[in-house]
């Protein structure tokens, strides 16, 4: 964190780069004037006229690049900075918090812990106290002193200060955050204090102007601007996010991005960067997701979510050219919770999940942000795809409960069986044995064979013995001499689709067989 601090590195640069750019300006200006001259008096024209003509030219390039002046001045004042403090024992001062806070850093850069110039650090010999942990941004939204930010600002913070653009400061008091969205909500005892106006996110188009205020570094209010570089961006969090080319820098977590209208659009949350700092792309929450998560944490303290209690994941395009799929769309479920409102319902894994409650589920990440904006309580209805068939399951929404560890695999052992080699071995490099009544009810399944042995295509498609299958195209599986007739019958100049069972999850793998002799 030293650098940060070291003047040199940051304003040689900037001097040499102004230096440069004045010398430029004065070259080009020197140039334009001379030949503006040059042509003004070839032509017999006055010169006060030519130099009025590039005036106006230059009024007219400025009218269309955005003026953020009157913009910083009306929402400025509603930006926040908010410093967290964390309580530490004597031994710990000074070792552990650094650690930590680098991990946090490189993981989410922003909010982390910057020591002002001349600081003094806390001395060892101390009975314990607080120490600073961290800087953050965050925007009023009401005149009576609630601030919203990014949950991992304030996260494990034993207190959490509040400094307005006046320089007042007010001790927060954390109302609710929610680590899943990354949303918090603060409040402080003041009146009066000036709020923000919430934007339309529908209407936030690509390449429109944005605007960010923040305090990256612990400097406060310092505005940055670029456009949108695009909307409902996935990184595999649980909201989409906005994604723009705003410079965004540590400090600035939890601060508004602004559209040109003066509205909030969004909250900024995190960068993407191979080095650790900005390299040109950023994201922030969209506003309208985060005040449905703000509403709950306003009226109960925390997020209540939706879940049906399965393991999903993303449907390839080739695996839905081999299940008959029109297009590489839903969500592949790989595994059902035992008692779940999903087992209750009749899914399996294997199944393809294409809508939820009549809306489609393009992308597989989709449905948990369907599920979890569902009220617990809820009847639902499940669109899948099984077996080259659609059908429609009721489910009933039960409440998301804190992830837990997943429980020990059982130890007891299956009763052997002769495992079947046939055509299975030949075409696929498969052999196969039957499921014993005892590994059928271990695995909950109610038919399938298990891999004893692998080879061949089976091998590079990266199957392992102990691999249960349970389906092969459109047909489930039921015993070994079955799937040994499935096998038989299948295109060897098309890839053959799978569901395989590994664990508690099951997944399509696709098996290019060997070519008929």
């Amino acid at each position: 964190m030293s650098d940060t601090s070291a003047p040199h590195p940051i304003t040689r640069p900037s001097r040499r780069w102004l230096m440069a750019g004045s010398a430029l300006l004065g070259a080009t200006a020197l140039v334009a004037a001379l030949t503006s001259s040059h042509d003004a008096t070839a032509q017999g024209a006055p010169t006060s006229v030519t130099a009025t003509a590039a005036q106006s030219g230059s009024a007219a390039l400025a009218r269309g690049l955005p003026d953020f002046a009157d913009l910083v001045e009306q929402v400025g004042p509603a930006v926040v900075n908010i410093r967290t403090t964390a309580k530490v024992a004597t031994a710990a001062r000074g070792q552990a918090g650094p650690d930590e806070e680098m991990q946090e850093f490189f993981r989410r850069f922003f909010g982390v812990p910057m020591p002002r110039r001349g600081q003094p650090q806390p001395d060892d010999e101390d009975s314990g106290g607080s120490t600073p942990r961290g800087v953050g941004s965050g925007f009023i939204v009401s005149a009576d002193g609630l601030v919203m930010t990014n949950a991992h600002v304030i996260d494990g913070a034993d207190e959490v200060i509040v400094r307005l653009t006046d320089k007042r400061e007010f001790k927060a008091r954390v109302v609710g955050a929610d680590k899943r969205t990354d949303v918090a909500v603060l409040k402080i005892e003041a009146s009066g204090l000036p709020a923000v106006r919430f934007g339309d996110v529908n209407r936030l188009r690509v390449g429109e102007w944005v605007i960010a205020i923040g305090s990256p570094f612990d400097l406060d209010n310092t505005v940055t601007a670029g456009i949108v570089s695009a909307k409902a961006r996935d990184t595999g969090e649980m909201l989409p996010f906005i994604q723009t080319d705003v410079a965004i820098n540590p400090g600035n977590s939890g601060g508004p991005l602004i559209n040109l209208r003066g509205e909030v659009v969004g909250i900024n949350s995190q960068i993407y960067s191979r080095s650790g700092g900005y390299m040109g792309i950023s994201f922030a929450i969209p506003i309208d997701e985060a005040n449905r998560v703000a509403d709950q944490l306003k009226a109960g303290g925390r997020v209540v979510r939706g879940r049906i209690g399965v393991q999903i994941g993303e449907v390839t395009k080739d695996v839905a050219e081999s299940l008959g799929l029109a297009k590489a769309a839903g969500a592949l479920v790989r595994s059902v919770e035992p008692g779940s409102p999903a087992e209750k319902a009749g899914l399996e894994a294997g199944d393809i999940v294409t809508r939820f409650d009549g809306k489609a589920v393009e992308k597989w990440n989709d449905l948990p942000r369907l599920v979890g904006n569902t009220k617990p309580g809820t009847k639902s209805t499940l669109q899948v795809w099984r077996r080259g068939t659609t059908r429609d399951l009721g489910v009933t929404v039960a409440e998301l409960e804190p992830e837990t560890k997943p429980a020990a695999a059982r130890s007891g052992k299956a009763e052997p069986k002769a495992p079947a080699a046939g055509v299975a071995a030949s075409v696929l490099g498969l052999t196969v044995s039957d499921l014993s009544a005892e590994q059928r009810r271990e695995a909950r399944v109610k038919a399938g064979v298990r891999v004893e042995a692998v080879d061949g295509p089976a091998a590079r498609a990266g199957l392992r013995e102990g691999d249960l299958i349970l389906g092969l195209g459109q047909a489930e599986v039921t015993d070994a001499r079955q799937f040994d007739a499935l096998v038989a019958r299948l295109d060897r100049s098309r890839p053959a689709s799978l569901l395989v069972r590994r664990g508690s999850e099951a997944q399509f793998v696709l098996i290019r067989p060997n070519p008929a002799r």
